[in-house]
């Protein structure tokens, strides 16, 4: 029995960590399967364990009690209390499906990871500099260009489902950087990007072969069992086919703080399972 941290991204391939640092690689078309037994612990916060052990809700994609969120939070980027931050940042420009983009940040040396993270399909570097610089050119360009500073995840598996072909993708990118580099006000020390450089994790993430999408779990639940085989993998959404046929996301943010036991022989998926509302469907239901 061992206790799930949930899904990383490792030289841009997908693992399942667990606690003590190990790692189940994850291959397109093997099989997985689980149980889930006993209670839902939190992970704790910045590499620490949970102080008391608090028992998390499953519907919780954090994983962490209200405690350990807040220590999270306070020391993270995103909440600007890392302002002295030495690191050289990176603004991106991220496409996740026609007429879905984000701007947002990362830091240099973590390469796109947090772009494999989020499951971005396509993308491409705006600028570099400071996290200061970097941070005021993100709120900059996502205000001149009416574009959010996060997309749900509801609407990024939706936008997975038979998406446009390359070229179209990387087309919408190059539109939307013409664009943001005529916006003006840009952080005065970021070194802008000469020319659009579109990086496409469609092929990373084997979504040629997500054609629909038929429910995804909602909560782990103690006894419940997933089992199918991996389609796809992007951010941390599991593509799974099962063995009934049914093709079932699995975000792999319900699974941190739960003891997973090996389900071979169990049935497919009897987590609770909900289909996607309608209007998110495309039009494919």
């Amino acid at each position: 029995m061992t206790r799930a941290v949930g899904l990383r991204w490792q030289e841009r391939r997908p693992v399942l960590v667990w606690e003590r640092g190990r790692v189940s690689p994850l291959s397109y078309g093997r099989e997985i399967g689980f149980r889930a037994v006993g209670e839902r612990r939190c992970v704790g916060a910045r590499g620490r364990p949970c102080v008391v052990g608090a028992v998390v809700a499953g519907r919780s994609t954090g994983g962490r009690c209200a405690e350990c969120a807040r220590l999270d939070r306070a020391h993270s980027v995103a909440a600007d209390t890392a302002v002295e931050d030495p690191r050289t940042y990176r603004v991106y420009l991220a496409w996740f499906g026609p007429g879905m983009v984000k701007v947002g940040i990362t830091a240099e040396q973590r390469g796109d990871a947090r772009l494999l993270e989020q499951g971005a399909v396509a993308y491409t570097w705006l600028g570099r500099g400071p996290l200061m610089a970097a941070r005021r050119t993100e709120e900059v360009l996502g205000t001149a260009l009416g574009v959010p500073d996060r997309i749900p995840y509801a609407a990024k598996r939706a936008a997975r489902v038979r998406l446009p072909d390359a070229a179209d993708r990387a087309a919408e990118v190059v539109a939307l950087y013409r664009r943001a580099a005529g916006v003006p006000g840009w952080g005065e020390t970021l070194e802008r990007a000469a020319e659009p450089r579109v990086v496409d994790h469609a092929e990373v993430f084997n979504l040629g072969r997500v054609d629909a999408v038929d429910g995804v779990v909602s909560e782990l639940v103690a006894g419940g069992s997933v089992r199918g085989a991996v389609v796809a993998v992007a951010g941390p959404d599991l593509h799974l086919l099962t063995g009934d046929g049914r093709r079932v996301v699995l975000d792999t943010r319900l699974i941190s703080g739960w003891d997973l036991v090996p389900g071979d022989g169990e049935d497919d998926v009897t987590m609770p399972v909900v289909r996607m509302p309608r209007g998110e469907q495309g039009g494919l239901f």
